[in-house]
């Protein structure tokens, strides 16, 4: 199973994965699959989303894809994450997993992955008198 086959099959049948279809368990089990891989899953997740947004952020994207879910959510830790509604949850992890597959797609693509990085690196180069 390649990570896509992987990403989709925990949106389709989160249960078999031991998930229960709320935002905390599934960002935390990609954040395991993850590490499992020595960061190959995600590796540049948090860069592509802040290109994405044209935003500059410290966030790391569990905080960035709940911002863009719940837009006047505030990130304050961890232990907040289990307090969502139930709306709030399948919004969070409907736009987690989109993401996460149309991220896989520029990961994939050698071209589109070192486009995201120049971007990237343009988007923090501006103030830094670097570029």
């Amino acid at each position: 199973m390649n990570d896509k086959e992987l990403v989709e099959a925990v949106r389709d049948r989160p249960t078999m994965y031991g998930l229960n279809g709320t935002y905390y368990p599934t960002a935390t089990y990609l954040l395991g699959c993850d590490m499992a891989r020595s960061g190959g899953l995600l590796r540049g997740f948090n860069e592509w989303l802040i290109v994405r947004k044209g935003e500059r952020s410290s966030h790391m994207w569990v905080a960035l894809v709940l911002k863009e879910a719940i837009p006047d959510f505030q990130f304050t830790g961890w232990k907040q994450l289990n307090h969502l509604s139930p709306e709030q949850d399948q919004v969070a992890v409907g736009l987690l997993l989109s993401l996460v597959l149309e991220f896989l797609d520029v990961r994939d693509d050698s071209v589109k992955l070192a486009g995201m990085y120049a971007a990237y690196h343009e988007l923090y180069a501006l103030d830094n008198g670097t570029r």
